[in-house]
Parts: C-alpha cells; structure tokens; sequence
C-alpha cells in the first residue's frame, strides 16, 4: 500500500470514527481550472469571490504544507497549522507521526485539481466545501534510514472532500477533509 494510501485510509478511519459531520460527499467530479492565487480585490470582485479564492488557496496550502513536512515525517512542524485547524490538523499530524514512528518519509508529491463546490452563507462566506481529484501516484514512502523504496505500489486519483471555515483572525484554514479511494475521480 503506497503512503498516500496509508495515510488516506488512516485519515478515513479517523474521520468517520471522530466526526460528527463530515464534508458532503459530491458526486460532481473536478475542474480543469487552477485556482487564482490570493490577490487584493479587483473593483468588480464581490465579498464572496474573495472568500471562495482565499477558502481554495488555503486547501491547496495546507496540501503544500503536508508534502513539505512529508519530506522528514515532521508531525510537529509549524507549518502545517498555517493552514489547517481542528481535525484536519490533528489527522494531517498523526498521519505524519505515524511515518515518523514507521521510520517513513514520502518523496515526491500528490497534484491537487481543487474547486470550490459551496459557499455559505451566499453574500459573505464563514464555510466553504472544496472538492479535489488529487493524484498520488508520484507520492512514494521511502525508509528514513536507508533512502531505499518502502512500498512500489503507486497511488492515483482519488477524490478528496475538504471543508474550508474563516477563523476569528480572518484567515482560512481546513477544518476537516475526507480522502475517499482510488479511483473515486
């Protein structure tokens, strides 16, 4: 089982055991589109644009930061709550300790086909649901001691539910993700 499997079924375990509501499942599949990085407003940019680009920049931040921390399996680096709170934080910490005990890190890193799915309330989003086709096929654990591959089983595409929420500093972070299977985008 490739990392990235061990860590989504970890994940998976976690989330359904531990929540109490978990992000919709959406059947809709990904957008081609990359998000826009996080700009100061245009004139004709509305409160809820704003909110839905910082919400998508945020969930892609937070996958950015996870790969980073991933290279050493450090699941107390600083990083990581730069952009995820709650149990989304908890669950990216474990899955890195879990690596770290195993003696585990992962090279290379999962693509992220990210789009925002809803935003609520409407006029000036608090909640956003993301969903992403993410590929972790590139995404491999190797042992910490001796750099040699600790499992070939690829990755691949599988469909990831992430629920986005501004905090009281007014900022996004990932309240709570749910990894589903390969193959499920």
């Amino acid at each position: 089982m490739s990392g990235w499997a061990v860590i989504a079924v970890t994940c998976l375990v976690l989330l359904s055991a531990c929540t109490p509501e978990q992000p919709a499942d959406l059947a809709s599949g990904p957008s081609s589109a990359a998000p826009a990085p996080a700009t100061s407003a245009s004139p004709s940019q509305t409160g809820a644009d704003r909110a839905k680009q910082d919400a998508l920049a945020a969930y892609l931040g937070m996958w950015q930061d996870f790969a980073e921390a991933g290279t050493t399996s450090d699941w107390q680096s600083s990083k990581l709550a730069q952009h995820a709170a709650s149990l989304a934080l908890t669950n990216l910490s474990r899955g890195l300790y879990a690596d770290h005990y195993n003696g585990l890190v992962t090279k290379g890193e999962a693509t992220h086909d990210a789009r925002v799915m809803s935003a609520e309330p409407a006029n000036e989003p608090t909640r956003v649901i993301v969903t992403d086709c993410s590929d972790s096929t590139n995404a491999l654990k190797y042992r910490a001691d001796n750099g040699q591959l600790a499992d070939s089983t690829p990755g691949g595409r599988r469909l990831i539910n992430g629920q986005v929420e501004l905090q009281q500093d007014n900022s996004w972070k990932v309240t709570d993700f749910a990894v589903h299977e390969v193959g499920t985008c």
